[in-house]
């Protein structure tokens, strides 16, 4: 059946994490059901726009374009395998979403909460680490979660990820991330001794398991709200890492491959300067906007 084929060439060829193939299945099953007894491969165009219209009261636009994307992906497979009845299909259409920039920290943001994790015991040492690797490598929430010891270089400062389509990158680390992760190291070997356990998970929860995205975002929700900073997320800090390198004189094209993306547009997208500071700049620096002008006689 083309359907599961498709699945698994998404997992053993294109390599998608399992949200995401769990969510080009949930699309596509709900197509097949709103089908009834024909075939997905028979599908047209006007009857995928019936598909889509029905969905629409309920869904987001987000959430609308996420669905027509995974759509769009079996579509283009089928037409590899000679399989589309509808050629029309390969160009439908996504509804335009808002280009919404996340949000970024200022730097003394970022160290205050990098700091917020106090003490020495295991749960502080671990969270201290989670977050100045967040931080301090860029790293997407996934990734820092799926994490093994062996992939973490102390002397070279620089850890191995695997990150979309199972592409591997080295992503440096500065010193105060190698601090957090010594003391984590200590605290963790201890842990593991007390519970009698061992994992090679970089960080663990509190019964010796590999921790979760979610309880990551947790935590670090936790530490953000003490601090009077709403709606803080790990992708916060990843855009921030980003934005701060560039707003330093960082080079567009080694941010790139430090946040691991296959596109420079990608990139350009997470590292905005802000409007407002280039407005100011312009505003200080441009002979035809100083305001200490002489005025004409």
């Amino acid at each position: 059946m083309l359907f599961q084929e498709f699945l698994s060439y998404l997992q053993n060829e294109k390599r998608v994490s399992w949200h995401t193939l769990r969510a080009y299945e949930t699309d596509l099953s709900q197509l097949k059901d709103f089908l009834g007894p024909k075939k997905l491969e028979e599908v047209t165009l006007p009857e995928v726009r019936l598909f889509l219209a029905s969905l629409a009261h309920n869904l987001s636009r987000t959430s609308l374009a996420r669905k027509v994307a995974s759509l769009r992906a079996f579509f283009k497979f089928l037409k590899k395998k000679g399989a589309l009845r509808d050629e029309r299909l390969l160009y439908l259409k996504s509804p335009k979403l808002p280009r919404k920039l996340p949000r970024v920290l200022t730097v003394d943001e970022s160290f205050a909460l990098l700091e917020a994790p106090t003490g020495e015991d295991f749960l502080s040492s671990r969270d201290r680490a989670i977050l100045e690797l967040l931080y301090g490598a860029g790293l997407r929430v996934s990734e820092l979660a799926s994490l093994k010891l062996s992939q973490v270089n102390l002397d070279l400062q620089v850890v191995r990820v695997h990150g979309k389509g199972g592409k591997e990158r080295l992503s440096p680390f500065g010193r105060k991330a190698k601090e957090a992760l010594l003391a984590y190291f200590s605290a963790r070997e201890e842990f593991l001794r007390r519970k009698r356990i061992s994992s090679d998970y970089l960080f663990l929860n509190i019964r010796g398991g590999a921790l979760t995205t979610r309880s990551i975002h947790r935590l670090l929700k936790k530490y953000a709200l003490k601090l009077g900073l709403p709606g803080v997320s790990p992708h916060t800090l990843r855009h921030s890492f980003a934005t701060h390198l560039l707003e330093a004189g960082a080079d567009l094209r080694a941010i790139q491959e430090m946040l691991g993306h296959a596109r420079l547009s990608t990139t350009q997208r997470y590292t905005h300067l802000d409007f407002s500071r280039l407005a100011s700049i312009y505003d200080e620096a441009h002979p035809r906007a100083k305001k200490n002008l002489r005025k004409e006689k």
